[in-house]
């Protein structure tokens, strides 16, 4: 089984559908994409509007990766840094593998796309991203690459009494 990835697809209500439920699940399933469950497709349009609508303006760009069957199966944003001094990376944001297909390689094959997709932009050197303490998934992008650059204590309350690391990582290209 293998994931096919496609940067920049076309925008269209199958492709958001799909990047909808996919959201859904992985916040559903605990994944740490900027909602705590339980979430319904309603509280994740308007982040998932918001999004799309910065890749039509070309202030981001969308990978998807579709499954054998064509579905909908990762996604990754990556964003322009619009400071004038920092253009020379991008930021990596909402990373997702659905849940049913965690284990298969698909979540390798959708960071070594970003990567090679990276590498194609003009004048980006570097890849940053930021992910959620306690969840393990630095470590998974420890393996891809990706080096620990600093970390929040505490920066992110997932619920009351529950305070996470908000960890910095990032990718030399």
């Amino acid at each position: 089984m293998s994931l096919t990835c496609q940067l920049d697809p076309v925008l269209d209500d199958e492709l958001r559908d799909g990047i909808l439920a996919l959201w859904t699940d992985v916040s559903n399933a605990g994944g740490a994409v900027g909602f705590v469950p339980p979430v319904d497709v309603d509280d994740i349009r308007p982040d998932l509007d918001e999004a799309l609508a910065a890749v039509r303006a070309g202030r981001r760009r969308l990978l998807v990766g579709r499954d054998e069957d064509g579905r909908i199966a990762a996604t990754a944003f990556l964003t322009y840094n619009t400071h004038r001094l920092m253009t020379h990376w991008l930021w990596l944001y909402t990373v997702m593998v659905h849940p049913g297909r965690q284990g298969r390689g698909y979540g390798r094959t959708l960071m070594a796309a970003v990567e090679q997709a990276a590498r194609t932009f003009h004048g980006i050197e570097a890849i940053r991203l930021t992910c959620r303490g306690g969840t393990g998934v630095d470590l998974f992008y420890a393996t891809c690459g990706y080096k620990e650059v600093g970390r929040v204590p505490g920066a992110i309350r997932v619920s009351p009494g529950d305070d996470r690391d908000d960890i910095h990582m990032l990718l030399t290209l």
